[in-house]
């Protein structure tokens, strides 16, 4: 009990804080409103929930309480069913729905009459509890007659004792009789035989069995053989109140905690013991439950959960915020005295036996404290009956107000009908729900079932109580400046922590079916409630928590193992605002699997003054189509007047602090040969040289319309990877993360690498799959081999329909101005080519050390400059940059020459793309342009640039090989080749990449970021 009343000196301050506090007063709904807007509609509509259905079966408890005292010592006759086990459960079920019945129709008329009904009750409780301490006193001087009947050290059933708590009595002959026995004395003097006649007496009283020797012994007959501990020990009869001044509390002062079917006994009594069961048929006082500490406390605790009863009938207070916390404080004072005093009286009033007997079989069912109290049992008899019919009154009235408060809230959708009512208010159809689920309280018929599910949500409403106070204290919030000052928030942990460990300890299952029936309703508030924003204290704890992780992300960059990709996804919408490539957002999403950081953008061409509503409608089109693909993330548009200045704004500013996108996703541009508008395309190669610059990863899904859906799972097939070049390991990463998701689960993963004819490919299969074996990868391994071959004519003529279109653009872009200024060939717009500049070579297939696990043939040089397609004299494929301006060595035969009258050499013959600004400046000066027949004619009969095909015979045997063992794989990743440093090429390095992917269905083009992203280590 202390430790009941304990759980609320700790919870009365902080609750008097909330309801003196502004902005948590107390209005309808009390606890509800108050945790709602301290904690957030989930929170509070969970625990609101909660608490509505502890209020409403404590409810059904108090008028089952009030039933059971009416037909056990009011008006027993009334008992309707008297056979069998179950006979008074099922009287009190129908006479408790009675009860419920009328008290409905009472709260149904108005709160007014249960108001003054209140007072009454409260009249009747005051007197009873004052009739019982003086029944305590007057016991000190004149003990109540209240037998109990023991054998030995154990409690007899006083149903079984006739008033005779013996084992045999003797009764009394009506009529005194003579009778002649017939008995001879025999005479041996003389040698004569003489009878002489003794007459005898019957005796005047015959011994009999009590109803306890039949119990006991099964048989009336005196010598019947009887049970062991009977034959041992004799009948007494003590004092069941020995009262004040016996001493007894001495006895009562320590726990004594009984198993089920043990028998009730008393420690001081002398007693034979014998070793052997007690027979469940002899006429003991046995335990009908287990009793512990943890059962007990789940039993009383709902005596003392009227805390919350001012709080949930707040709305029809004059001044909610100055009665209920002096009420609070007061009853709380006022019970606590009166509780444990009582528990003190009791123990010093009353034998330990009877105080541990359930149903009072000891003392013939007869009321113990009223058999205490002063002057007649009647006054605790009418006390109790009317002091539970008004605890039943008042949760019938405060239910149905907090569940109309919920209602009217609108987070849960189908409870809008509840928060309907009266015109002055009254929730009739929440008295409605109330009754009814009160009514299934009533049919269990049980107090000991009810009574720990009560416990279970009167706790967790006080404990979030008690963490709402905690966390606005804690958090500093502004607004939270309650007027009461005697508070500090460890009183509210210290709340909390007591709550939480009485739910374990009274019943750690009830306790756990109280969560999970608070977090289903937290789960459907948050995903089907209506959003409310209240400025609740879980936003500013969210906001710290964020600011604190964000701070502690700033303290060193993250480590190869915490690697993960944090996603910018590039959308582009129509003129329309509605999105071109939605799919892109599915792929991130499956990519993703739902964790790390998404951010999806967009850039709006214009300015942004004028443009504003624009980006929010830009902004609202990419929240639905998240919503839509289920992607948790952000979105962020960009007003800019040109999409690619928006695109590197976007990239340089996404993200804060440690949580910044280290991944860029943007789609391939479709039919940029054909677009007049070139400005899609080199957006597109600016973003790659931008995200380079940034030292970020970029993906680019080629064909994203058929990439699958979030819907259509692959049931069976390959993803594919071609590593070409050692990224960080982002060709390795990514598929297992793509594994992740239903969609590609079913996939399994194939790595090819390319091998040249000097290559060792059987090692490098072994080290590439021990490569992976260290990784934790689970991958088939292939090593291709590529032979040298001679350049096809289809290559030629690609190469050479290349640098026609690319050359045929140019002149037709150029405009009159343009062509004047570069014909003069001193004019300071012809820029010299940049020479001398040391390249970036990586070998095709990847090679490995020693421990088969590292690369060793890493990326040499500037980090910028990545590894692509080149020639080299020792081996037949290399990558540089595709279309870049760096020297193609050609075959052993062509060498470096001089190119200088002074004799000197250089050692790198400079490649110029094939149409720079001198060659169109020397191409003019020969022909008259393009625009005549002539001139067009003479353009068709140009030469390609050797550089361009050795380039183009790369990517096309290249893309033979990948055609060849990925046709019928559900998804290709191939290295992306790194954009030209000089951007006359643009065009040269788009028709690369297609001639590169040419062929296949689904391909992620994959470019890493200049850093490792997996690790061997876990």
């Amino acid at each position: 009990m202390e430790l009941c009343q304990d759980v609320y000196l700790p919870l009365t301050l902080p609750f008097t804080a909330m309801c003196i506090d502004g902005y948590h007063k107390c209005e309808t709904g009390g606890s509800y409103f108050m945790i709602s807007r301290s904690l957030g509609p989930e929170f509070g509509g969970a625990v609101g929930l909660c608490f509505y259905l502890g209020t409403t079966f404590a409810g059904a408890m108090y008028i089952l309480g009030a039933i059971e005292i009416f037909l056990l010592y009011i008006v027993p006759e009334a008992a309707i069913f008297t056979d069998g086990g179950a006979a008074m459960l099922n009287n009190m079920r129908v006479y408790g729905s009675i009860c419920l019945l009328l008290m409905s129709l009472l709260v149904f008329v108005g709160v007014k009459y249960v108001n003054k009904l209140a007072s009454i009750f409260l009249a009747c409780v005051i007197v009873s509890i004052v009739s019982i301490y003086a029944g305590g006193l007057v016991s000190a001087f004149h003990k109540p007659h209240f037998p109990v009947c023991m054998l030995g050290n154990r409690t007899i059933n006083s149903h079984s004792v006739d008033n005779q708590c013996q084992k045999t009595f003797l009764q009394a002959i009506k009529e005194t009789e003579e009778r002649f026995e017939g008995n001879v004395t025999v005479n041996y003097e003389n040698g004569t035989v003489e009878p002489t006649i003794i007459p005898t007496f019957a005796p005047a009283a015959l011994e009999k069995p009590t109803s306890l020797w039949v119990a006991f012994c099964h048989s009336k007959e005196l010598n019947a053989t009887c049970d062991a501990y009977f034959t041992a020990n004799n009948f007494t009869e003590i004092h069941g109140i020995p009262g004040l001044a016996s001493g007894i509390i001495s006895e009562n002062l320590w726990s004594s905690y009984l198993s089920k079917g043990d028998v009730l006994e008393k420690g001081s009594l002398n007693s034979s013991q014998v070793a052997q069961p007690v027979p469940g048929d002899n006429p003991y006082v046995f335990a009908d439950i287990a009793t512990s500490f943890t059962l007990l406390v789940g039993i009383f605790f709902p005596s003392v959960t009227g805390i919350m009863a001012g709080s949930n009938r707040s709305g029809d207070l004059k001044d909610a915020q100055r009665s209920i916390p002096i009420g609070t404080i007061l009853a709380i004072l006022t019970t606590s005295l009166i509780y444990l005093s009582s528990v003190v009286l009791f123990g010093a009033c009353i034998e330990g036996v009877v105080l541990r007997d359930k149903f009072g079989d000891s003392v013939k069912g007869n009321l113990v404290v009223g058999t205490l109290a002063w002057p007649t049992p009647w006054v605790i008899v009418i006390g109790s009956f009317f002091s539970t019919c008004g605890a039943g009154l008042q949760s019938l009235t405060g239910a149905p107000r907090l569940l109309q408060a919920i209602a009217k809230d609108n987070i849960i959708p189908f409870l809008r009908v509840f928060g309907h009512g009266k015109a002055n208010g009254e929730p009739t159809w929440a008295l409605l729900l109330t009754a009814l689920i009160a009514e299934l309280g009533i049919l269990i018929a049980s107090l000991d079932l009810v009574a720990p599910i009560l416990t279970m949500f009167f706790l967790m409403c006080y404990l979030f109580v008690n963490l709402a106070c905690a966390l606005q204290t804690l958090l500093r919030t502004p607004n939270w400046r309650p007027r009461f000052s005697y508070y500090h928030w460890t009183l509210s942990f210290l709340g909390m922590t007591i709550c939480l460990a009485l739910m374990f300890i009274s019943s750690w299952y009830y306790a756990i079916v109280a969560m999970v029936i608070a977090g289903m309703i937290y789960k459907y508030i948050e995903y089907h409630g209506a959003e409310k924003e209240w400025g609740d204290g879980i936003r500013g704890l969210s906001l710290s928590a964020a600011r604190y992780a964000l701070l502690r992300l700033e303290e060193g960059p993250p480590h190869t193992k915490n690697w993960r990709p944090q996603v910018l996804v590039l959308l582009k919408l129509d003129e329309d605002a509605h999105v071109k490539s939605p799919r892109l957002l599915t792929f991130a999403s499956q990519l993703k699997a739902g964790k790390g950081l998404t951010i999806v953008g967009t850039v709006v061409s214009g300015n942004f003054l004028q443009s504003y509503g624009e980006a929010l409608a830009a902004e609202q089109t990419l929240k639905h189509l998240m919503d839509k693909e289920r992607v948790k993330g952000f979105c962020q548009c960009i007003v800019a007047q040109k999409s690619r200045e928006g695109i590197s704004h976007m990239i340089q500013s996404s993200g804060l602090g440690g949580m910044k996108p280290n991944t860029v996703v943007m789609g391939w541009p479709h039919a940029w040969r054909q677009s007049e508008d070139p400005q899609s395309w080199k957006t597109f190669i600016n973003t790659v040289r931008v995200t380079t610059a940034a030292h970020l990863a970029l993906l680019v899904p080629k064909n994203i319309s058929l990439f699958p859906s979030n819907s259509e799972p692959c049931t069976e097939g390959y993803i594919d990877v071609w590593w070409i070049v050692h990224d960080g390991g982002m060709l390795m990463l990514l598929p297992f993360l793509l594994r992740q998701h239903k969609v590609w689960r079913k996939c399994n993963m194939r790595i090819f690498t390319v091998a040249q004819m000097e290559d060792n490919s059987i090692q490098m299969k072994k080290d590439l799959a021990t490569f992976l074996y260290h990784l934790r990868i689970e991958a088939d391994v292939e090593v291709v081999e590529m032979h040298d071959s001679d350049i096809s004519a289809y290559t030629y003529e690609r190469t050479l329909m290349m640098e026609q279109r690319s050359q045929m653009l140019r002149q037709m872009r150029l405009s009159k101005s343009d062509r004047e200024k570069e014909g003069n060939p001193g004019s300071s717009s012809s820029r010299p080519e940049a020479g001398g500049a040391a390249r970036t070579q990586v070998y095709l297939s990847p090679r490995f050390g020693s421990s088969g696990v590292h690369p060793s043939n890493t990326v040499k040089g500037d980090r910028g400059r990545q590894a692509q397609l080149v020639k080299d004299r020792n081996s037949m494929l290399r990558l540089t940059s595709i279309g870049s301006d760096d020297d193609d060595d050609t075959d052993g035969g062509e060498r470096d020459r001089a190119v200088s009258s002074g004799g000197s050499t250089e050692h790198h013959r400079r490649v110029q793309m094939t149409w720079t600004k001198e060659k169109t400046s020397q191409y003019r000066a020969t022909h008259s342009g393009c625009s005549t027949p002539e001139g067009f004619r003479d353009m068709l009969s140009i030469r390609p640039d050797h550089s361009n095909v050795r380039r183009m015979h790369t990517a096309v045997k290249l893309n033979e090989v990948i055609v060849n063992k990925s046709h019928d794989a559900r998804l290709v990743l191939l290295n992306m080749p790194g954009p030209p440093r000089n951007t006359e090429g643009d065009e040269n390095y788009m028709e690369f990449l297609e001639v590169l992917t040419e062929g296949l269905e689904r391909v992620l083009l994959v470019r890493g970021g200049g850093s490792e992203v997996i690790t061997i280590y876990s």
